[in-house]
């Protein structure tokens, strides 16, 4: 077509259209084949496992361990703020009630209920710190504290009391003999 004679060949490389139907090559003529954009994938090379020790188990004890938090051991339930709990509480270490609860807890160490906590039922723990409202049978085998907004009802039971000014507590009240063993009603 332009400038070219017709007895000529058209040639791979060149950019002009060809005419019997071939596939065009719009390459430069002088420019040479390329690599990938991309490396290849080279199997040879393992791949890295996710380091997991963060969740190991952390060893207990001996002098080369390194010294765990006490909070990282204990047995926490917290009952947030608008929850609602029904049933039996056991074996826990400390009880926050910031919602209502209605349930038996034994087995616990302490329970410490917020002002805007309630519990209705039977409890028998190690020390209480009541600044919302528990109702029911309550021994407390060590200290019993009562916030100024506390209101303790019904039987109570405990070791030493500390009520503050405005806590309110009501019901049969017995403190317990130092040494003596605590029966409750639930068999125990």
């Amino acid at each position: 077509m332009f400038g070219k004679k017709k007895d000529e060949q058209p040639t791979p490389n060149t950019a002009a259209a060809s005419t019997d139907g071939e596939n065009k090559n719009y390459a430069k003529p002088d420019s040479a084949p390329t690599a990938p954009s991309r490396p290849a994938m080279n199997p040879d090379i393992a791949r890295r496992s996710p380091d997991m020790s963060a969740f190991a188990p952390r060893p207990s004890g001996g002098a080369a361990s390194a010294p765990r938090a006490p909070e990282a051991e204990q047995k926490k339930l917290i009952v947030g703020r608008d929850i609602f709990l029904n049933g039996e509480i056991r074996t826990c270490d400390s009880l926050v009630v910031e919602g209502k609860v209605e349930a038996v807890l034994s087995d616990c160490r302490a329970m410490d209920i917020a002002q805007s906590g309630e519990f209705k039922g039977s409890a028998e723990i190690e020390s209480a710190d009541i600044s919302g409202r528990f109702d029911g049978d309550l021994v407390v085998r060590s200290r019993l504290t009562i916030r100024a907004t506390g209101k303790v009802l019904g039987k109570i039971r405990y070791g030493q009391l500390e009520v503050e000014r405005g806590g309110v507590i009501s019901g049969t009240i017995e403190a317990l003999a130092d040494g003596a063993p605590v029966t409750s009603g639930n068999g125990r």
